[in-house]
């Protein structure tokens, strides 16, 4: 009987349960919206209140609070009472990260691309 072969995996690597690839798969789906983009970059600049949030956002009030609301389910954002007003911040330090790693990856193909431009 011939012996089975099994793809290599990655010594650190675990098989993640289906509940737990379906809460990764809402974090990316809250990355997946420009708009929930845009605030947690201006939240990564220091907290901030729904007024400046939707400043920042050009949209409305209504469309940034659904939007803040979802960031805050999957845990990126929290959310601070200060008297009548509502303050927000990255709960979430990763969020940074990955931010930082998806620009810098983005920058290197841009580079990539210019060079390639460049050659011809």
């Amino acid at each position: 009987m011939p012996k089975k072969i099994h793809p290599r995996r990655d010594a650190g690597a675990k098989a993640l349960s289906d509940a737990t690839l379906e809460l990764i798969a809402q974090r990316f789906r809250a990355l997946a919206e420009p708009i929930r983009l845009k605030l947690l970059n201006t939240l990564m600049q220091g907290e901030r209140n729904v007024t400046q949030l939707v400043e920042a956002a050009g949209t409305g009030q209504a469309n940034v609070s659904k939007h803040l609301s979802v960031l805050k389910q999957v845990g990126m954002i929290a959310t601070r009472r200060d008297g009548l007003v509502t303050l927000c911040s990255i709960a979430d330090p990763s969020i940074k990260q990955l931010c930082e790693i998806m620009c810098s990856r983005l920058k290197a193909e841009h580079e990539q691309r210019a060079k390639e431009f460049e050659d011809l």
